[in-house]
């Protein structure tokens, strides 16, 4: 599909991205003779795009890399912009609900290895967005098992969470790979059946898959609606953080360089069959979350009283789970290790947020919403306008792999949700 470039708009698409810096994994392996071409659905978004640019580099010659994406409103072209003149490197505009994209994609690239990141994450937006959960991670993934098997691959990787098993108490043992799933949340109900399906594809038609459940990710490149980069973002223009609850509800917390790291393991040592958790050591409550903030940004916090000058409390979400706890030790016997500590990580995702947070997804001002409900139109309709900072045209000279379009598969509009979810909760001060 042609589409007009301008000098100024490409001028503004490399301005938001040419000095930041190119963040990836740290591991390498022999590269297998049965992976050549490597399709990862939702490569524009956060956890996916590290891993695109970690293995478009570390295997650079050996491995062809296919981003696949919708660009809806957390994705963004700039995540990978830094791969766009790697010859390797492909960008396919595409849907996974939709399976005259997915299959196109698979035949014109000859893809032989799927890594299916693309979903709807973001647990606020489930109560009120339920049925999207559902279209996209349920419906989506089962279209993608469909295509898979008809066009056959040599593995394909699913990528879950650790919110499939649900609430872990306090004192409860972290939880190995063959733990009882219960959810408690739209989202995570919607990882939980898409795994479903992906296990029946495995056993009625051998679709070669794994499963990988992991900790909360966090660092550079993700959109600001999860509670790191909001909370950054809340800061740096001086603004109060919202905290749901009380503050006690703990995460454990993984750095995005290791999670990229877990993937290239698992996808060179990983077994057909297996579940796979990626287990964090750094538990953070969010109260500990807000008061680490402040430090990063120069403001007081050593006694509760100065953090909560800067913390306001909303209403909680229907349901939040107190803590996750998962059992990692399975990967670790491949010989991934966590690599970054939390206030390393920390430190470094802080300082990539006050330089480029501002700008790389445009106005991101209603996502900072105590308790946002709806994903904004004009994300969706931001992310389409930056594909002309990508040119077919320019992407393809010298043999360079590019930008792919399935003509005629117009973006489906999102819902909206019920009625009585319309509005934002508002916060309320301690």
């Amino acid at each position: 599909m042609p589409c007009s470039i301008t000098s100024d708009t490409l001028k503004d698409h490399v301005s938001v991205w040419e000095d930041a810096p190119f963040l990836q994994g740290t591991t390498r392996f022999e590269p297998q003779s049965d992976v050549n071409n490597i399709m990862i659905t939702g490569g524009a978004g956060f956890i996916a795009s590290w891993v695109v640019r970690h293995l478009a580099r570390t295997y650079h010659g050996h491995y062809n890399i296919i981003s696949f994406d919708k660009l809806d409103y957390c994705a963004t072209l700039n995540n990978t912009a830094q791969l766009d003149k790697d010859s390797n490197f492909t960008f396919y505009k595409g849907d996974i609900t939709k399976r005259e994209d997915v299959m196109d994609c698979l035949r014109k690239h000859n893809v032989d290895t799927v890594m299916h990141f693309a979903a709807q994450t973001h647990v606020d937006l489930s109560f009120g967005n339920s049925n999207d959960f559902t279209s996209t991670n349920v419906v989506g993934t089962h279209a993608l098992l469909e295509c898979v098997k008809y066009h056959g691959v040599n593995k394909f990787i699913h990528v879950s969470t650790d919110e499939v098993y649900g609430e872990v108490k306090d004192d409860g043992k972290d939880l190995l790979e063959d733990a009882l799933l219960l959810p408690t949340n739209p989202y995570a109900a919607s990882k939980a059946a898409a795994e479903m399906y992906v296990e029946a594809y495995r056993k009625s038609f051998q679709v070669p898959a794994i499963v990988v459940r992991s900790n909360n990710v966090y660092g550079p490149h993700q959109f600001p609606e999860k509670v790191i980069p909001k909370f950054s973002m809340l800061l740096q223009r001086g603004q109060q953080l919202s905290l749901h609850g009380d503050g006690t509800h703990t995460r454990r917390y993984l750095y995005a360089g290791d999670a990229a790291d877990a993937f290239d393991t698992i996808l060179h040592k990983g077994q057909v069959g297996q579940v796979y958790n990626v287990g964090s050591s750094d538990e953070i409550s969010n109260f500990t979350l807000c008061s680490m903030l402040l430090g990063q940004f120069g403001l007081s916090n050593e006694t509760k009283e100065e953090v909560y000058k800067h913390v306001v409390h909303c209403e909680d979400r229907p349901f939040n789970d107190h803590r996750y706890a998962v059992d990692g030790s399975k990967l670790k016997q491949l010989g991934w290790q966590q690599n970054t500590t939390f206030a390393d990580g920390l430190s470094t995702t802080v300082d990539w947020y006050r330089k480029y947070g501002g700008k790389w997804w445009g106005d991101i001002s209603d996502r900072l919403a105590p308790f946002p409900t709806v994903p904004p139109e004009e994300h969706i309709e931001r992310a389409r306008n930056t594909e002309l900072a990508i040119s077919p045209a320019r992407s393809k000279k010298n043999g360079k792999r590019g930008f792919d379009e399935v003509e005629g598969s117009p973006e489906t509009k999102r819902r909206r949700e019920n009625d009585h979810m319309d509005s934002v909760l508002g916060a309320i001060k301690a």
